[in-house]
């Protein structure tokens, strides 16, 4: 989805998937659902929802405590790794891993965000997804030593293999300080540099948040 916005008139990217009934969410996960609480009818002025969910539903930002025992919340995270320039790497076709060499056609004058275009959303599924290798992000944050890597986001639903134990790329952000979004949406994005906004929800004691992910076209 694209549109146009401010008085710039700079293009907007949605990256984020819909969130509905339809979500999928890690086998075992909670399942979105919604019901109507109050309902609009001529003794109640308004519509208001009830809703259940992951806080890993649709895209969403991992807070460290989501893999560390102790450490930050989704509320608890400054909002600067989310808010700025970016990159986007197509790493297309790259298969299970995303490896140093599927990126490295790109790392020159790497800004402090980096998302992996992967595959397109409808591939996407809990059973079959590209992950990224542990290598890669060490790359990543190790190329730009003055201006350093603050978060990394995959169009995938987790940096790491489905069936991983022991979650070395999660383990890999957490020894970096570096901040993750998963789940995003690059189908229709080009490779390039944009801006990124993508914001957690203020929830205090979550291991993840969802987010409304953009991408807007520099000036």
């Amino acid at each position: 989805m694209t549109s146009t916005s401010g008085n710039r008139n700079r293009k907007i990217w949605d990256i984020s998937p819909p969130v509905d009934e339809h979500a999928a969410v890690f086998p075992g996960d909670t399942t979105y659902t919604q019901q109507l609480h109050f309902s609009l009818t001529s003794n109640c002025p308004v519509n208001v929802n009830s809703i259940t969910l992951s806080p890993h539903t649709g895209a969403h930002a991992d807070a460290p405590m989501h893999y560390a025992n102790g450490a930050s919340s989704a509320g608890e995270l400054s909002l600067e790794a989310y808010l700025g320039d970016c990159r986007v790497i197509d790493c297309t076709g790259c298969g299970p891993l995303v490896l140093p060499k599927h990126v490295a056609h790109a790392l020159e004058n790497l800004p402090q965000r980096v998302l992996l275009r992967t595959s397109s959303i409808a591939s996407q599924s809990w059973a079959s997804f590209t992950a990224l290798a542990p290598e890669t992000l060490a790359l990543l944050a190790t190329k730009n030593i003055a201006n350093p890597l603050l978060l990394v986001g995959i169009d995938t639903p987790s940096v790491d293999p489905n069936n991983s134990q022991t979650l070395p790329s999660h383990h890999e952000l957490l020894a970096r300080n570096l901040r993750v979004l998963e789940n995003l949406v690059l189908d229709d994005v080009p490779e390039g540099d944009y801006e990124l906004i993508a914001l957690p929800l203020k929830l205090m004691r979550a291991d993840a948040s969802p987010v409304r992910a953009i991408l807007r076209e520099l000036t």
